[in-house]
């Protein structure tokens, strides 16, 4: 049975060449602006990012809307908190919460801007990080993501295409596609 499980849940990913050149190139640049410029660039939830959009760029939560949203709310989020509450874990750990709460409302339920919530307490990344770093990454990852999926043929699809299925059709699928696999995980 846990065979199964793992061939259902995890598909095997052959490392992606090309995108993991993409990460070091867009990586390498935040990088060079850590030592070059005063502030700090490169931070993890970069590289998650960068992660969901080369291993899984057609689930909702790696879609550019969702992306840049939900990074660059995520950490407005963190920053007022710091702003008004200090630094801190515990107000790293509130600013966390409040964003896995908030970013759905938004439509915007990127994981790494939940991660990106807890920067600007633990960090200490001023007042216009959200605007001044994380905009511009998350635009210059879903722009280059989106052009790369055009222009060469081993890069994934980028962005997913919209659905035609909404509403009720929609639901049917995908409580269909959870009985087949309750079924697949009895066996």
């Amino acid at each position: 049975m846990l065979s199964r499980m793992l061939e259902l849940w995890c598909g095997l990913h052959r490392p992606a060449v090309l995108g993991c050149l993409w990460m070091a190139v867009l990586l390498g640049a935040l990088s060079f602006l850590d030592l070059r410029e005063e502030g700090i660039f490169l931070i993890p939830p970069f590289a998650a990012t960068l992660t969901m959009l080369v291993y899984q760029p057609s689930v909702a939560i790696a879609q550019p809307v969702v992306v840049v949203c939900g990074s660059v709310f995520g950490t407005l989020i963190g920053t007022v908190l710091a702003l008004l509450l200090g630094s801190g874990p515990e107000v790293a750990m509130l600013a966390a919460l409040t964003a896995a709460i908030v970013l759905p409302l938004l439509r915007a339920p990127h994981p790494p801007g939940i991660a990106l919530a807890m920067c600007p307490a633990l960090l200490h990344l001023g007042s216009w990080f959200a605007v001044e770093v994380v905009l511009p990454f998350t635009l210059v990852a879903v722009i280059s993501s989106a052009l790369l999926s055009r222009l060469l043929s081993g890069w994934p699809r980028y962005p997913a295409p919209l659905s035609s299925e909404v509403g009720p059709s929609r639901d049917k699928t995908r409580a269909r596609r959870s009985a087949s696999l309750r079924d697949d995980l009895r066996k």
